[in-house]
């Protein structure tokens, strides 16, 4: 059984940390890659227990392992990783529905993975409605970036309810903006 929660121990950054490790395009095969999905941000301990103290990300356990995640990423850590400041400073030039995102309320996920041997049974869905659940009373949009090689990752994004809204370019890798709008309609 899978459980859904927001992180609350440091042993849960560290299976985070091991899970992101083990999905790193750099440790993956071209086609584990192709077929699979892959990571490539990759986040020091300390890293993640900054983004933690500033919001809890959601994880996936089973058995008392970590098997999925999706990070919190808000604008106080922005700076303190250069894809994520990146991706903030591209989203505050951008528009949405004639809103400037740089003055409107959002969030962003800092990563998304799901273990290997939990992939296909709804884990995105489920982390995704979970993080919707916990953060958007607080925030208007949930955004993040989608490598534009990693198209498992893209279509799973689409599925959920993101939809692409530009684009940028990262150390060579072109990446897919993807926003959802949590504003009720």
């Amino acid at each position: 059984m899978v459980t859904i929660k927001l992180v609350t121990e440091a042993e849960e950054l560290i299976g985070i940390q091991r899970l992101q490790e083990e999905n790193l395009r750099k440790n993956l095969t071209e086609i584990e890659a192709n077929e699979q999905g892959f990571l490539m941000a990759e986040y020091s301990y300390d890293f993640l227990k900054k983004m933690h103290d500033a919001a809890p990300s959601v994880i996936a356990v089973s058995e008392g392992k970590v098997v999925g995640y999706s990070l919190v990423a808000l604008k106080a850590i922005r700076d303190e990783h250069p894809l994520l400041a990146d991706l903030f400073n591209t989203i505050d030039r951008l528009q949405f529905d004639s809103n400037n995102l740089s003055a409107s309320n959002y969030v962003v996920v800092g990563q998304l993975c799901v273990g290997k041997g939990f992939r296909g049974i709804g884990l995105v869905d489920q982390l995704y409605q979970f993080y919707k659940d916990q953060y958007a009373s607080d925030y208007e949009y949930l955004i993040t970036d989608v490598a534009k090689a990693n198209e498992r990752s893209l279509k799973a994004h689409k599925k959920t309810g993101f939809q692409v809204i530009d684009e940028l370019s990262f150390d060579g890798i072109g990446w897919d903006i993807v926003l959802w709008d949590w504003n009720p309609k």
